[in-house]
């Protein structure tokens, strides 16, 4: 992508997609992209490669076979779509005809989260615990635009497949300028450092992460952003870093059911190794159908917009100091 770009500037994640595959292809004999109908992210690959692009229509199931019987035959194949039916409509053809045999197809969509004021039939907020339950899946959550063509460009040299899940991709904010970060799938993104609480978030979320730690820094909060935008493999030492330089004080935020998602993954890492935690808060979606609005007033609604955000941060601190 163009360096032009910088913190805080619009960009469509859609047309980074398709950019990206586009240049994919041309270096890629074996390189073949696939939708249920949702193709207007994909013209550039369309318009280029037109024999290796296949549309099977409103039929999700249907796109995920035939994409793993190309895999087979020693393709790649992309599938780019609606990640509420991606996630659960084709559950069964992603983990037998893909997963099972650990072949490289690459799932990315767009709708993650309370996206798009379609309402609860379509909004994924219980893919990411699907996906991350399946054996020989990648599973990540981008939330700058500019990142979704790197790690495109990453899971090209993959051998299995990989989850990669967006908001809407039609206005995204970019986080982070060019170079700023080492992106790696499996490792998280230090976005903001601090000393006194880590902040935990992926996806539709960093942005407002990174809010809410703007605004407890003007009550002398030093919070840290960690955008784990890889949930499976989850980066482990970064999250056993976090708890020993922040005291063991945590908040998850995320666009996802508060259980089966990030603060799940996050409060396993920390049983499994033993780290004591000053406190825990997951910041989510309730066990609730959310209904029908635009994704703050969502967020609002639900108990984890930008000011429960802010709350939560400063009960951690208040942890802290009881223990004091």
């Amino acid at each position: 992508m163009p360096e032009t770009f910088t913190f805080g500037d619009m960009l469509s994640a859609r047309s980074v997609i398709g950019e990206t595959l586009a240049a994919e292809g041309a270096k890629r004999d074996n390189l073949w992209v696939l939708t249920p109908d949702i193709g207007a992210t994909l013209v550039e690959f369309r318009d280029t490669f037109p024999d290796r692009f296949i549309d099977v229509g409103l039929a999700e199931q249907a796109c995920v076979g035939i994409a793993a019987g190309l895999a087979y035959d020693g393709n790649i194949s992309v599938v780019s779509g609606m990640l509420p039916f991606l996630s659960m409509r084709a559950l069964e053809q992603v983990r037998s005809d893909v997963c099972y045999p650990n072949l490289p197809v690459k799932i990315i969509g767009t709708h993650g989260g309370l996206v798009g004021n379609g309402g609860s039939t379509h909004y994924a907020v219980e893919d990411l615990s699907l996906m991350a339950s399946l054996t020989n899946m990648t599973v990540t959550s981008i939330g700058d635009p500019v990142m979704v063509g790197e790690v495109l460009r990453q899971s090209m040299e993959m051998s299995g497949p990989i989850y990669i899940r967006l908001a809407v991709g039609k206005k995204d904010k970019v986080l982070y300028a060019p170079g700023e970060h080492d992106i790696r799938i499996g490792r998280g993104i230090v976005a903001r450092d601090g000393s006194d609480v880590t902040l935990f978030t992926h996806g539709t979320t960093v942005a407002q992460a990174l809010d809410a730690a703007d605004e407890l820094a003007k009550e002398g909060v030093s919070v840290r952003v960690v955008d784990m935008w890889t949930l499976k493999p989850i980066d482990a030492e970064l999250v056993i870093r976090s708890a020993s330089e922040t005291d063991g004080r945590f908040v998850v935020l995320e666009d996802h059911l508060t259980y089966g998602g990030l603060a799940t993954r996050i409060s396993d890492v920390v049983t499994d190794n033993g780290v004591n935690l000053t406190s825990f808060e997951r910041l989510g979606i309730p066990q609730v159908y959310a209904g029908f609005g635009d994704d703050e007033e969502l967020r609002n609604k639900h108990g984890y917009g930008l000011s429960h955000t802010v709350d939560a941060l400063r009960r951690a601190v208040q942890a802290q100091e009881a223990t004091r």
